[in-house]
């Protein structure tokens, strides 16, 4: 065997074992949506998860929905989800910006106390939050869902200033001379090129209010206004010997994520190279 044909088989040897990682890694993520797919369309009181049940029954997921209000609890995550991810990308967007190209005193410093606050686990600061929402009156009203995430945060500040700090600062200073101000500059110029860091920290801002529990479970004892993770555990209490129905209402809370990445994953992609977060 020449050289030449060891370097194509040793290419060739390398590119399979690279697809066969991709398809197990791929199969692992995979399993558990396909598993809870499966389940719930089985018979109530069926044992396993065939890949394709026998005859489908279609009507679990109709029982999610006469169980508990599980469509008002779409649409209050939605709201809630909708809510905070607008404030996010806005005031987080406009931090950024202050902290990338903005000369104040003590600027950076600032910047890396507030980045600090990223080492402060989230279960820590639940109690004074609770605290702080009862002496509001907030507690159990969609207040406490959507303001205390609304005014941005480390992480997504951090994602914008470093993008950024990407941007070419010759296009600021043309709006300087052109006679824009610093918000017409944040608006005209540097807002319109920064859509895909926008749309990377909306993406990340709404998949993790949709999957909060934690919160939403200190904060919400009312049906009318509780979240689809609260109403998927509490169907689970109530229902825990309906295995198929409590799939089916898995697989109801994952559906929008999943056209959500069907509909905007070549941009998220983009965005994330383009953010610095490769």
């Amino acid at each position: 065997m020449s050289t030449a044909d060891r370097r194509v088989l040793r290419r060739t040897c390398g590119g399979l074992l690279i697809y066969a990682a991709l398809v197990a890694v791929a199969w692992c993520a995979l399993a558990p949506v396909l598993f809870a797919v499966a389940g719930s369309l089985q018979h109530t009181g069926a044992t396993g998860a065939n890949p394709v049940p026998g005859q489908p029954r279609w009507s679990n997921y109709r029982l999610v929905f006469e169980y508990l209000p599980f469509g008002r609890m779409l649409l209050n995550t939605v709201l809630y989800a909708g809510c905070v991810t607008v404030g996010q990308v806005f005031f987080c967007s406009t931090a950024g910006y202050a902290f990338a190209r903005l000369p104040f005193r003590g600027r950076d410093l600032i910047f890396l106390g507030y980045l600090g606050t990223l080492m402060i686990p989230a279960t820590a600061t639940v109690l004074p939050q609770f605290i702080l929402m009862r002496a509001l009156g907030w507690v159990d009203t969609p207040l406490a869902m959507v303001v205390p995430g609304l005014f941005g945060s480390a992480f997504g500040t951090y994602l914008m200033r470093q993008f950024y700090l990407n941007l070419p600062v010759e296009l600021e200073e043309a709006a300087t001379l052109d006679g824009c101000s610093v918000w017409q500059t944040y608006r005209k110029v540097v807002a319109p090129n920064a859509r895909p860091a926008m749309l990377v920290l909306a993406v990340l801002t709404w998949v993790t209010v949709w999957n909060d529990f934690l919160w939403p479970l200190v904060m919400i004892q009312r049906d009318s206004i509780s979240t689809v993770t609260l109403g998927l555990v509490w169907m689970q209490g109530q229902y825990a010997t309906q295995r198929p129905v409590l799939l089916a209402a898995s697989v109801v809370m994952l559906a929008p994520m999943v056209g959500i990445y069907a509909l905007a994953h070549r941009a998220f992609v983009r965005g994330v190279i383009t953010t610095g977060l490769r």
